[in-house]
């Protein structure tokens, strides 16, 4: 296998690691998520039981069952509205399938030039369905800093810095029209 072919199978294999681990943390928090908000909905149903139950005259039970409705309501559409069960199961279905593109580059004892091409195009394919920005920052900043002598993808590498940015100050600095500027007193 040449050489530069190998250096690029290692640099797509880490990145699909490193997408397994971020796509299995964002799946546990939007479990979580979800899990919040089905408790709250299993409580009010097991309320409204409990008060219709209880009760012989529906009018003394009419505001409580309007009050609990209401709350139902309100924790349903707010569910709805933030779809946690279905990140769960996006991030929890694109960990697996990095995970199989993971082993797909492992387990290759000669991967040819096509053979990495296609994985090339899985691998952007399933970044392109990523939803980031449903990822909390932590979780992007723990999976960069642990990779962080490996490669790990752009989107991680270029959004989320952990690192301060070294000034302008004194730095050559390339205009729009691609000519290089020398320092100037005007930079700050």
């Amino acid at each position: 296998m040449p050489k530069s072919l190998e250096e690029r199978s290692e640099k797509l294999l880490s990145r699909c690691e490193a997408m397994c681990l971020l796509c299995s943390k964002a799946s546990t928090y939007w479990s979580v998520v979800k899990f919040c908000f089905q408790i709250p909905l299993v409580l009010t149903s097991s309320a409204m039981l409990i008060i219709n139950s209880v009760s012989e005259d529906a009018n003394v039970v009419k505001v409580p069952n309007i009050v609990v409705n209401a709350i139902s309501v309100l924790l349903m559409s707010l569910n709805n509205t933030v779809k946690a069960g279905e990140k769960c199961e996006l991030f929890h279905r694109l960990g697996q399938q990095f995970l199989v593109l993971s082993g797909q580059i492992e387990n290759d004892v000669e991967v040819t030039e096509n053979d990495f091409n296609i994985i090339a195009v899985k691998y952007e394919n399933l970044i392109n369905e990523c939803l980031f920005e449903e990822i909390p920052s932590r979780y992007k900043i723990a999976v960069t800093e642990s990779y962080k002598d490996r490669h790990v993808p752009l989107q991680l590498n270029g959004s989320v810095s952990t690192k301060k940015r070294p000034s302008c100050k004194g730095d050559v600095v390339l205009s729009t029209s691609n000519n290089v500027v020398t320092p100037s007193s005007n930079l700050v």
